[in-house]
């Protein structure tokens, strides 16, 4: 048998039943799993972030689960590092890599050469910073600072996009060479595209679970329910005694934009975990747990549509990119799991580990279309005094009925005035 090492990668919205089909898998073809979800990194919140049960990591070998504690800081180029070794590792035993999807950016930086590799000593110096640090100006100022020395990396960028700044800056500071430069030379290279360089994996094949919307959405609240009865607020209130307690004491804000902090559930339940014990099983106490249960819900559906939209537009709406094949599973009908999921997808892995023609045809794509680079623009409406990302949000704005109400009424103040 010819071993052609693939790479699978599994996809799907939240409660699509990733796991399941992993588990299956790797069992099938004695392989391992390697968890491509932020959240999961993070020791504690298991039953939020949904991780692989311990009888489930027992049954095969898992990776980046529960590696960090919540203090932790970890980027995405930590994470493609540590995953292309474990990979080589993989590949150098005859084992096929199984990667399960959860954070997009996460699977994007393993699949397309689009990071720039972490700056070393620096080469030269931004004027008016010695040494970038997030605390040392304000985001407006180190805006103003990228648009003198890289104005097309600033447009690219929100104004307010403080991470993403600051990193423009690092590059160009440590680099020696503008970020934007880089990025047009990755997209520039063979298989490149508008969006970056081409692709890292020749023989990666991605298998994306779909579901009907509304079917998903009935699973994903039952889901939530099924997440409550199984302990998860005990889960919070533990987590919340530990992590935030003492900060909010000191009255400092709780900071649910880093680590695991950002997983949905925990922010929901926000107001109700600050309830004292015996405010928990007031009115009150009842009606924000109530309130949490449901911003729980819809915050995990707009999470389920995100993780959609972000499949459709970046494999299936890009003409210019280089794409992995991609093979729809439906399940719609759990009844036939094994029927629509389980053995279409081992019928499909082993036509790649055979080095086969497979049967079954991936999903076409959805445009022709190419998308220019203008779509990571940004757009300020000095009228409105608001920024857009993207040709097609600034498009909507100005065609809204908002920005044309206060442009008429700045116009009739100008006629007032004159």
């Amino acid at each position: 048998m010819k071993w052609k090492n693939p790479l699978i990668v599994i996809l799907g919205a939240t409660g699509s039943g990733k796991t399941k089909l992993s588990l299956e898998l790797a069992q099938r073809f004695n392989s391992e799993i390697i968890s491509a979800d932020s959240m999961q990194l993070y020791k504690g919140l298991n039953i939020i972030t949904a991780k692989a049960t311990s009888e489930e990591q027992r049954l095969v070998p898992h990776h980046l689960i529960d590696i960090l504690h919540p203090s932790e800081h970890y980027t995405v180029l930590d994470f493609r590092n540590t995953v292309f070794n474990i990979i080589s590792d993989l590949h150098s035993r005859d084992k096929v890599p199984i990667i399960v999807g959860g954070t997009n950016y996460y699977i994007e930086s393993l699949l397309w050469k689009i990071l720039v590799e972490e700056p070393g000593s620096p080469r030269i110096n931004v004027p008016g910073i010695s040494s970038l640090n997030e605390h040392e100006l304000p985001t407006e100022e180190l805006h103003k600072r990228l648009q003198l020395l890289d104005p097309n990396m600033a447009r690219r960028l929100h104004p307010n996009n403080k991470r993403k700044i600051l990193r423009s800056l690092e590059v160009l500071q440590q680099k020696g060479k503008r970020h934007s430069d880089i990025l047009k030379e990755q997209q520039s290279s063979e298989g490149g595209s508008s969006t970056g360089g081409g692709l890292r994996y020749p023989n990666a094949l991605i298998l994306w679970l779909q579901c009907n919307q509304n079917i998903l959405d009935d699973r994903l609240d039952k889901r939530v329910d099924s997440m409550i009865e199984n302990g998860l607020l005990k889960e919070l209130e533990d987590f919340h005694c530990l992590y935030n307690e003492e900060r909010i004491k000191s009255e400092q804000q709780p900071d649910y934009t880093r680590g695991v902090f950002q997983s949905i559930g925990f922010k929901e339940f926000h107001q109700y975990l600050l309830l004292k014990s015996d405010e928990r099983v007031s009115e009150l106490g009842k009606k924000l747990f109530n309130e949490s249960v449901l911003n729980l819900k819809i915050a995990t559906r707009r999470y389920a549509r995100k993780q959609f939209r972000w499949i459709t537009n970046r494999f299936l709406a890009r003409a210019d990119r280089q794409v992995p094949p991609l093979y729809g599973l439906s399940t719609d009908d759990l009844t036939k799991w094994n029927e629509n999921v389980s053995k279409r997808a081992i019928e499909i892995v082993e036509h790649y580990i055979n080095d086969e023609p497979c049967k079954h045809e991936p999903i076409p794509k959805k445009s022709s279309r190419s998308f220019p680079n203008s779509e990571d623009d940004t757009f300020y409406c000095e009228n409105c005094n608001r920024v857009f990302i993207g040709s097609h949000q600034w498009t909507i704005h100005l065609n809204s009925g908002k920005h044309k109400k206060i442009l008429s009424k700045k116009h009739k103040e100008l006629k007032l005035q004159g």
